[in-house]
């Protein structure tokens, strides 16, 4: 386990939406170059940048046509080395996003295999089956794709044989065993130019009808074991969503994250925004009612902990490119403030979100970007109004390929900067409290004090948390000793802790 890792605080870049550099409306690398002084300013020391690499961004780059050059739109391969150094230099370390389950329709290896029946490196059927779509080429058959029908799925392997379809084929076959290989010569390439690793894009999907994840998990454990040896340094995140299962299947760490049967993220931060009705009908946490629980996160968070021990960590994010910002739905960023304590004060790697540090909104009605758009079940999401441009200042954004914020929404950095009690300015505060305390980070100890409302616990035996993001005061009979290090609309009573609505406290002990 790579040393920095336990003390990573990550940011999550959409790369065409953060920081345009040569004026064409789509932020690129050295976009991304040039405000590397602002991410140090803020206290980030891991940087995740969304894909970059050669696509037709159908799916706004995670249908991939070459994994081993960068898009043009964003810069070269070059831009990409300058960028890792430039923020090495700023103690910044870069991660990318990899997408191994699938590559663009447009790859080099899909149009040869969808002209050589021979070719393996697909998983290809001789008749209609449900979710395949039709060749493309001189090939006669059917290709099964992973996501949107231009998204191929790579051929990993089947955990388990069917003989009503004969044309699974097992892990080790030529095929899967090419995809394999050539996963681990895209990480050595890009690992070689400075990257700290990757974040892996559906991690879970790579061996079909795979009980328990079995292959799957042997598949990791063997890049793990790779890497280990050839870039002891480098780290691999997982997009799974179930820590229990993929730290010890061979990731670093891995992300509680808003789809599967995962309820820890969805417990605390869906409010009803957007798409959430169907997936929670009850309040989160971090709703303003009141009306939630932190049960099921903290059920969740003690069983994957349990699992996981010191083998690995769980991130905890903001929000991301696929699901509703921090600030959805009817919480303001006003009310995020006590969200963003609990995130940067709890065990995990937290990962703040491009812009929620602001208190960007996620934008419903926008149009339909580069697929943003979901299809059935969760048909009409669409995800651009978690990827509108960062604001910089106070006029026009950089970034011009997704429209801008409405005049009365307008969060940008000038403006938050200098407010001396701007979320901003609250989330660096944090970032530096976290850094500057051991006990406040994914080592610390954790003891819970009061499970509800307002939730309360130690860090560390040094410090004590309380977060009361609901709109009524709550009291608790808690007394807290030591110093108020950071707080907003708390106080003590008698042996009673007392928080106003939407408040929070840091008392070290």
């Amino acid at each position: 386990m790579p040393a920095w890792l336990s003390d990573a605080v990550l940011y999550q870049i959409y790369p065409q939406s953060f920081a345009d550099s040569d004026g064409d409306g789509i932020g690129d690398l050295n976009g991304i170059e040039s405000k590397l002084d602002y991410l140090a300013w803020l206290g980030v020391n891991t940087v995740w940048l969304n894909p970059c690499f050669v696509s037709p961004m159908l799916d706004a780059g995670y249908d991939v046509a070459d994994y081993y050059r960068i898009d043009p739109r964003y810069g070269s391969n070059d831009d990409l080395a300058k960028l890792v150094d430039s923020a090495g230099r700023r103690g910044i370390r870069v991660l990318l996003d990899l997408v191994p389950g699938h590559t663009s329709n447009q790859h080099p290896w899909f149009v040869h295999s969808a002209n050589d029946p021979t070719d393996h490196r697909f998983i290809w059927s001789d008749r209609p089956e449900p979710g395949f779509q039709p060749s493309p080429g001189s090939r006669e058959g059917f290709y099964l794709p992973n996501f949107f029908p231009v998204q191929p799925a790579l051929n990993f392997g089947y955990g388990r044989m069917d003989e009503s379809q004969p044309w699974r084929q097992p892990v080790d076959a030529e095929g899967p065993r090419a995809n394999r290989q050539a996963l681990r010569d895209i990480m050595d390439h890009w690992l070689a130019t400075g990257v700290a690793g990757f974040r892996v894009d559906m991690a879970s999907s790579l061996v079909k009808d795979d009980a328990g994840k079995v292959e799957t998990a042997k598949l990791w454990r063997e890049l793990r074991g790779w890497i280990d040896t050839a870039h002891p340094e480098a780290v691999l995140l997982s997009e799974w969503a179930q820590p229990q299962v993929s730290v010890p299947a061979g990731f670093h760490a891995d992300f509680f994250l808003h789809f599967g049967s995962s309820q820890a993220f969805r417990s605390l931060f869906h409010n009803g925004a957007v798409y959430d009705d169907t997936w929670r009908t009850r309040p989160c946490y971090f709703d303003p009612s009141g009306a939630g629980s932190i049960a099921d996160f903290l059920a969740e968070w003690a069983t994957a902990t349990g699992v996981i021990g010191d083998s690995g960590h769980i991130i905890l994010p903001t929000a991301n490119h696929d699901f509703p910002r921090l600030v959805a739905g009817s919480r303001t960023a006003d009310q995020a403030r006590a969200a963003m304590v609990f995130l940067l004060t709890w065990q995990t790697l937290p990962a703040i979100y491009y812009g929620d540090e602001l208190g960007t909104p996620y934008l419903p009605g926008l149009p339909d970007v580069e697929g943003s758009v979901l299809g059935p079940p969760r048909a009409g999401y669409n995800r651009a109004g978690s990827r509108t441009p960062m604001l910089w200042d106070g006029g026009d954004p950089e970034v011009t390929y997704l429209p801008a914020h409405p005049s009365a929404e307008r969060p940008n950095v000038a403006d938050a900067r200098a407010e001396p009690g701007s979320l901003l300015t609250l989330t660096r505060e944090l970032i530096a409290l976290r850094r500057a305390h051991p006990s406040l980070g994914a080592g610390g100890a954790v003891e819970i004090v009061h499970p509800g409302y307002p939730f309360v616990y130690r860090r560390g035996g040094e410090f004590t948390v309380a977060v009361n993001p609901s709109f009524a005061p709550r009291t608790v009979d808690v007394s807290v000793p030591g110093e108020l290090v950071l707080g907003r609309d708390v106080r003590q009573e008698n042996g009673r802790l007392v928080l106003d609505r939407f408040s929070y406290a840091i008392y070290r002990h």
